[in-house]
């Protein structure tokens, strides 16, 4: 999977054409103003009007029924940024000075789904309505990057005239983090995802259990935890997640509409589990614990009644803690499993997953089973050509696209990349911008594809601003081809809109990768 030693065309068009043709600018002498030609990922519709919106002292939030919570939010980020007081209100109409918030009712046929949002915006107020909380959540992503990247306490703050209807292309738009390399505290876990709901990401895969380190408290087996846990790539610090640590992150990213996904991979991948627990080794002899980054040599005893006693519990106890309909189950590199056994071996615990009231999800290998009509595979390989993965998404099976040449964060985007690996490839933005996940593998018919991921592993990966260096600017791509329509996608006009971002970036204090390909603002 992962080391082998190892943001329309069309659209944007009109947007240009729109301000070229004279459209007055939303404020002038604010510097860094937000434009609806700078929005990642790209809307579906947009048109920018003559005019703009200015927040002030006495502008108020309006909250329809079911939209206070995204009202508060959007308060929340206002006030810190303006300094004003901007109260939320309950809906009364919308009245001038105000940016109202409502739910349209299920069915609107214009938002196409649940995060589907339209956002008007006047000289007189801001209106922003969508079939769901999460559509609103999404409209107020777009709202923000219409700022003004920060004029500071006290000056012009304004959003531009204009229209947008959007509404994603995919349902599925992930980022992975994996913990187990390198550990990173809650903290840190949710600094991540406040990064990733701003470009629309709705996945966040928590790659919880690997050989260097075991970070999720399971009750009923304490050791992975405290013993497995313990280590991590090089002899750095290790740690863990209790459970009531685990669901503050899912709580935390489920408010900003993101749904957690939490990894154990398996049959292989599993030296810290085999290192707490000697019963878990086919020879009943614990092996010592692991910080290199060499892989496929460990594996669970497939043939032992105790290792599916193991895996209901460990199973059963991260169910009850995740709300998402989705566990992941691994099953790649296992290189150390036989070829029969790995097939007995993921088809028993795709039961196992099922009986606890889950889906699975799982690296692309696990096709080579009788996948569950449940199951999502993750395609990872770095060619376009698997006819197994392809016939077996022509038989039903679900697909999110990773591909590692493409997608895989963890890689340089040169040679003269300080952190990363490059055993897929060398991936500078416009290599993660430039593939079309709906028609990439070969033979896959383009409705088995559930959406994108981006996956950071963390071999070499130590702290957030490392996490920030490697996933920007390539994570806004991966989310556009995630979020966009397919016609939109166009690398001039989305390299322009990316340059719109260093500035916000370098505000929030984000560690970016300056891409020589990207004309930076």
């Amino acid at each position: 999977m992962r080391r082998m030693r190892r943001m329309f065309a069309v659209v944007l068009l009109v947007v240009g054409a729109c301000v070229a043709a004279g459209a007055e600018p939303a404020a002038a002498g604010v510097a860094n103003q937000g434009t609806y030609s700078d929005v990642v990922p790209a809307p579906v519709s947009a048109r920018a009007d003559r005019g703009a919106f200015t927040i002030g002292r006495h502008t108020t939030i309006s909250a329809g029924p079911g939209a206070s919570g995204v009202a508060d939010q959007l308060a929340g980020v206002l006030r810190k940024a303006t300094g004003y007081p901007l109260p939320v209100v309950r809906a009364g109409g919308h009245g001038g000075d105000t940016i109202a918030l409502a739910l349209a009712g299920r069915g609107d046929g214009t938002l196409r789904s649940r995060e589907g949002y339209r956002l008007d915006v006047t000289p007189h107020g801001v209106s922003l309505t969508a079939d769901r909380a999460a559509g609103l959540f999404a409209g107020v992503q777009t709202l923000r990057q219409l700022l003004p990247v920060a004029p500071g306490r006290g000056r012009v703050w304004t959003v531009p005239a204009g229209h947008v209807t959007d509404y994603p292309r995919f349902e599925h738009r992930g980022a992975m983090l994996d913990v187990a390399r390198h550990f990173f505290s809650v903290a840190q876990v949710e600094r991540y995802i406040d990064q990733l709901a701003q470009y629309k990401i709705n996945t966040f895969h928590l790659h919880l259990a690997d050989d260097q380190g075991w970070r999720i408290e399971i009750r009923s087996w304490p050791r992975l935890a405290t013993y497995g846990g313990s280590t991590a790539v090089d002899g750095d610090r290790g740690g863990y997640y209790t459970q009531a640590q685990y669901r503050e992150i899912v709580a935390y990213a489920a408010q900003r509409y993101i749904t957690v996904i939490p990894e154990i991979d398996m049959p292989g991948h599993v030296n810290a589990a085999l290192a707490s627990y000697a019963e878990l080794n086919c020879d009943g002899v614990a092996p010592p614990l692991y910080t290199g980054t060499d892989v496929g040599f460990s594996s669970l005893c497939v043939g032992k009644e105790i290792t599916y006693k193991f895996l209901d519990d460990v199973i059963g106890e991260l169910a009850a803690i995740t709300p998402g309909r989705y566990l992941h189950i691994g099953g790649d590199e296992a290189q150390a499993t036989s070829s029969a056994d790995y097939v007995a071996f993921m088809n028993r615990v795709q039961g196992i997953v099922a009986a606890h009231g889950k889906s699975v999800l799982a690296w692309h290998q696990v096709v080579e089973a009788a996948t569950l009509p449940s199951t999502v595979a993750q395609y990872w390989d770095t060619t376009n050509d698997n006819p197994d993965v392809a016939a077996a998404a022509s038989r039903g099976t679900g697909l999110v696209l990773s591909p590692a040449n493409l997608a895989y964060l963890d890689m340089k985007y040169t040679d003269a990349t300080p952190l990363g690996q490059d055993w897929a490839a060398l991936i500078e933005v416009r290599d993660a911008y430039g593939w079309d996940p709906g028609s990439y593998l070969l033979g896959a018919p383009a409705a088995a594809v559930r959406g994108v991921e981006a996956p950071l592993w963390t071999e070499t990966i130590r702290t957030s601003a490392d996490i920030e260096y490697m996933a920007f600017p390539r994570l806004p791509a991966i989310a556009e081809l995630g979020w966009s329509p397919a016609a939109t996608h166009d690398w001039d006009a989305f390299s322009r809109r990316l340059g719109a971002q260093g500035p916000r970036w370098t505000a929030a204090g984000i560690n970016f990768y300056r891409s020589p390909q990207v004309p930076w603002r």
